[in-house]
């Protein structure tokens, strides 16, 4: 289980998010929706480690989080997707798929996990010997999908998935994180702006306006919401 308590994230006097409280159940689909700027980003980075908290704490399973090291929380099971999916471009899919990897120690788990990111895409296997930035915007993405199963993760913060993609390439990215959430148990905490998408994917939903949680509860309820289809579904 994650859990956040009570979490403020500033920067200088600027509040990003403040006192943000959601829990994540193992095998879980949550989405956090808003606009941007409402802080989504923030709470992914505040999880992985990569900004500070100003106050709260974040738990994962039987131990806090908040305070340790980016690659320490990885190798406790938590991996991030990152927004605009920052692949090394003049490295081959190969060669980023391994820094995934870097938090396991035996060379078999990493062959075995390799296999396993190939058959969710096959494109990647293709493409083993490319350099990243020669990749399309999709391909790409697949790219950053797999670096983060290479850590074999129990939770996934996937940062903005569908930012500058096609429509399919969207929806067959999220058609594989939702397999890997039902044949992995790995919990999904997804980041979108995308509020319809979102809604269909995640099976709970928290909404974010000016760092702060205003909404949230099951995603077919809050798909009925008359502030969220008025301000967030619009075009429905």
């Amino acid at each position: 289980m994650l859990e956040l308590r009570g979490v403020t994230v500033k920067y200088g006097v600027a509040v990003a998010i403040q006192d943000i409280s959601l829990i994540a159940e193992e095998g879980a689909r949550i989405a956090l929706l808003g606009a941007n700027g409402a802080g989504k980003s923030t709470v992914a980075n505040a999880i992985s480690g990569l900004a500070p908290l100003s106050s709260g704490e974040i738990r994962f399973g039987d131990r806090r989080i908040d305070g340790l090291p980016p690659h320490a929380i990885v190798a406790l099971g938590v991996s991030q997707i990152p927004e605009g999916r920052l692949v090394f471009p003049k490295m081959t899919v190969w060669e980023n798929l391994e820094l995934g990897a870097t938090a396991l120690g035996s060379k078999g788990d990493k062959l075995e996990l390799f296999e396993q990111v190939y058959e969710l895409f096959p494109r990647l296997r293709e493409r083993s010997k490319q350099r990243a930035g020669t990749l399309s915007g999709g391909e790409q993405q697949m790219l950053a999908v797999g670096r983060a199963l290479m850590s074999r993760p129990k939770v996934i913060l996937s940062d903005e998935i569908s930012m500058g993609l096609a429509p399919l390439v969207v929806r067959t990215i999220y058609d594989t994180l939702v397999k890997i959430n039902e044949e992995w148990g790995v919990t999904l905490l997804i980041v979108e702006q995308d509020a319809k998408l979102a809604l269909k994917v995640a099976t709970h939903c928290h909404i974010l306006e000016s760092g702060r949680i205003v909404a949230g509860g099951r995603s077919e309820d809050m798909a009925r919401s008359e502030m969220v289809r008025r301000v967030y579904l619009a075009e429905m």
